[in-house]
């Protein structure tokens, strides 16, 4: 990728074997950058990733993307992936922000990987590692809380450098979601629940086996507050399981249900 420091690894990769690119996934590193770099040098990690930013702001390259890097084992063959120096709980820097639209942005270019948050593994664009589950390593800390909130803005960045336009994370965007409904609240029999529901469902925060209701109830509840874990700028202050939407949750929702 050009303006990505070639540092090329001589194991811990597969040769070629990369299929359609689905996107990129965001990892965080639980560690340093010139550690990392040791670390994938080393026969024992048996883990590597295609890039790699610092905190200060360095982009490098260790797997080229025609090869399988080893980063979250059942997506590799579909996903490139880019590791962020840092520690679970942290958030990407500015410059890691700027260095990962690049990488994204560069994919759209390459691969057509669309500018959007992917919403789950079998979706497209920019996702993240925890969002595989136990088939992506079980790594459910993975970036941790604090980067997922910033995904949006990675996009953002990226729609900007392909020469797009990308709305903030706070208007809409292509899809225009129903207005958000006067009185919908926890344990409410709304008949717009149902509407709910089927976003959370297509935003993968709620198995799409449960049977839907107009009943705003605990199994919607607690898909909302998944949805509010990985969103955290949506939820209620001083609420950390807040099982209600409001209006802008309602419509990062549907961007994320639609928007694609």
């Amino acid at each position: 990728m050009p303006g990505a420091k070639w540092r090329p690894i001589p194991v811990n990769f597969t040769k070629g074997g990369q299929d359609d690119v689905r996107g990129v996934v965001v990892h965080i590193m639980d560690g340093s950058y010139a550690g990392t770099d040791s670390w994938f040098r080393d026969l024992k990690a048996k883990a590597s990733a295609h890039f790699g930013t610092s905190r200060a702001g360095d982009l490098c390259q260790w797997v080229d993307t025609a090869d399988r890097a080893w980063a979250q084992a059942d997506g590799n063959r579909t996903w490139l992936s880019v590791e962020n120096e840092g520690r679970g709980g942290d958030a990407l820097t500015d410059d890691q922000l700027d260095r990962c639209a690049e990488v994204l942005a560069w994919t759209h270019k390459t691969y057509s990987v669309p500018l959007q948050v992917a919403n789950g593994p079998s979706g497209r664009g920019l996702g993240y590692h925890a969002m595989g589950g136990s088939a992506w390593g079980g790594h459910t800390s993975c970036p941790g809380s604090h980067v997922v909130a910033q995904l949006a803005e990675i996009v953002r960045r990226a729609r900007k450098l392909a020469g797009g336009t990308a709305p903030s994370d706070d208007d809409p965007s292509t899809y225009t979601p129903p207005k958000f409904p006067t009185g919908l609240a926890p344990n409410k029999a709304e008949p717009c629940a149902r509407t709910l529901q089927r976003a959370l469902k297509a935003a993968g925060y709620m198995p799409k086996g449960v049977k839907e209701a107009d009943n705003y109830g605990p199994q919607t509840q607690a898909a909302v507050i998944k949805f509010h874990n990985a969103h955290p700028q949506y939820r209620a202050k001083g609420k950390p399981n807040d099982p209600a939407i409001g209006p802008k949750g309602w419509s990062a929702l549907f961007r994320l249900a639609y928007d694609k």
